[in-house]
């Protein structure tokens, strides 16, 4: 019984289940809206059969440089979490961006009109965990590095705000002078909830100094080269996203948020709503029930909807679509093509970027299909270290290659097909051609169809958002429940849409229905469990 809040855990769990050929109920919900499916292997669909939306991503230079909305800088303070206390990653780098090809400016000149002080923390070439263990983590120094001198360099790349609002610095001693708001932002009628208040600028820089002496602590604990993980649901964390993600928005004139919306951005979760839980967790047990009882052919995918439709049901049930037989995780033989630069294309981002990050694979072996069994990657440490840093072209791939990635911790193997093309589009490393899972399918409705997965939409916004003022729309259904894929919910706002099923492009999307019988009236809000 699954109910994750993340699409990786999604994936994993699914591909364990068909593995071990289990059978999976999954579930998610989405403020007011859920929905369960049941998955059987080579009888239903799988988890990943279908398309999924993409993560939302930002440009690094938008993050470390010209954030225009709240989120990036959300993502920003998250960034910065991992720099000083967690697992360093150079794509998430939160000091000016020097490269961006925005900026006009002059180095010598940039050096000279900075004018950060050596005293709290000069701009110097080193990471940022190593400059910040060189100050012993101090709150203050952090404060006016990352507040104060480093805005004070942005600024000197004059060409970005030549449109754009500049950043205004803050110092820590000129914010302490500042006296405290009487009246804190509240965005709602519960004016008590501590989590729903908009803190000031002195309230934000005396929280960052708090959490950060806690996380500092928390890192001593540990020991020489240990290292935290950010969660959100770790309130010194939390702390500090919230308070260093609300400082960069005031430097950057962006309305401050609570911590319950930055809770919620950060998390990439919409709040839940326990009786929205409750529903779903019931439904869970319903079909768990009849896979116990050896009666999974009358198991359905059921949606749980905001509304009654026209036929009065807030359940509605739908039929159990076959597997795909494109589907590159349960088909019987999965397979893949994928257009990229032999040349250009490292070892290393085959198997990051290509076949974990794309595929979901977490200890991929890899060997080329050219008679010899030549081993590309190994998922034994150490053993192909070498190859990461050659390009596919040294090892005979070329056009028309095969290759042959097992992944023994999931029991999956995935047959990927290269295509060589040297006129990729900007900053796109390969693409996935052919029949896949993430190839977007037509829809007959304007917007995108989603699934309801906790988590899965980076875009997902908070409750506060406008998306309950969009409660006109509703599902038309026919006497006969279509099957799951001609169903789906729209995460973004709780208009569920009925997709139609391929070939019916004849058939209206919505129609009229007849009127059944009184008897039968009566029971249409009624769902019959066996």
């Amino acid at each position: 019984m699954n109910a994750l809040d993340n699409r990786a855990a999604r994936n994993h769990v699914n591909r364990m289940c068909l593995a071990a050929d289990i059978p999976l109920i999954e579930s998610g919900t989405a403020g007011y809206l859920g929905q369960v499916a049941v998955i059987k292997k080579g009888v239903t669909e799988c988890y990943e059969c279908q398309p999924k939306p993409t993560q939302k991503t930002f440009p690094g230079c938008t993050i470390r440089n010209t954030p225009s909305e709240p989120i990036h800088c959300i993502v920003w303070a998250k960034y910065l979490y991992n720099q000083l206390f967690g697992e360093e990653d150079a794509d998430q780098e939160v000091s000016p961006d020097t490269a961006d090809p925005e900026a006009a400016w002059e180095p010598a000149e940039t050096a000279a009109r900075a004018g950060a002080s050596n005293e709290d923390g000069d701009i110097k070439r080193v990471s940022t965990k190593t400059w910040a263990k060189s100050t012993g983590y101090d709150p203050v120094k952090l404060f006016n590095k990352l507040f104060n001198d480093d805005i004070k360099y942005l600024l000197t790349m004059d060409k970005l705000w030549k449109k754009r609002k500049a950043p205004v610095p803050l110092d820590w001693n000129e914010v302490q002078k500042l006296e405290e708001s009487s009246d804190l932002q509240v965005e709602s009628s519960t004016a008590g909830l501590k989590d729903q208040q908009v803190l000031d600028i002195k309230s934000c820089s005396q929280l960052f100094a708090r959490s950060v002496e806690t996380l500092r602590a928390q890192l001593c604990e540990k020991g020489d080269g240990a290292e935290l993980v950010w969660d959100k649901d770790d309130p010194p964390a939390m702390d500090f996203v919230t308070s260093a993600s609300n400082l960069r928005m005031h430097i950057f004139s962006m309305n401050m948020k609570s911590r319950f919306d930055v809770k919620s951005m950060a998390g990439n979760i919409i709040p839940a709503i326990a009786t929205t839980n409750a529903v779903i967790a019931g439904l869970i047990v319903l079909e768990g029930l009849k896979i116990l009882s050896g009666n999974i052919e009358q198991c359905k995918t059921i949606f749980l909807n905001k509304q009654p439709n026209p036929r009065k049901k807030l359940l509605v049930p739908c039929a159990l679509d076959p597997p795909n037989a494109n589907c590159y995780v349960c088909a019987s033989r999965p397979e893949v093509t994928v257009k990229l630069n032999v040349h250009q294309t490292l070892v290393l981002s085959l198997q990051d970027k290509i076949l974990k990050e794309k595929f979901g694979m977490v200890a991929p072996d890899v060997q080329i299909e050219d008679g010899k069994g030549t081993i590309l990657i190994s998922s034994e440490e150490g053993e192909t270290q070498g190859n990461n840093s050659k390009c596919l072209s040294e090892f005979g791939i070329r056009h028309g290659s095969q290759l042959q990635a097992d992944d023994f911790l999931q029991d999956y193997t995935l047959l990927v097909n290269v295509l060589h093309c040297e006129d990729l589009g900007k900053d796109v490393e390969f693409e996935v051609v052919g029949d896949t899972p993430d190839k977007p399918i037509e829809k007959t409705t304007e917007e995108p169809a989603k699934s309801i997965t906790n988590g899965s939409d980076d875009g997902a916004q908070p409750s506060t958002s406008k998306a309950q003022d969009q409660d006109d729309v509703l599902i038309v259904d026919s006497d006969e429940e279509p099957s799951s894929s001609s169903t789906d919910v729209n995460m973004e706002g709780p208009n569920p849409k009925r997709k139609l099923e391929e070939g019916d492009e004849s058939v209206p999307t919505k129609r009229m229905r007849t009127d059944p019988p009184a008897a039968q009236e009566e029971d249409d809000d009624i769902i019959a469990l066996d």
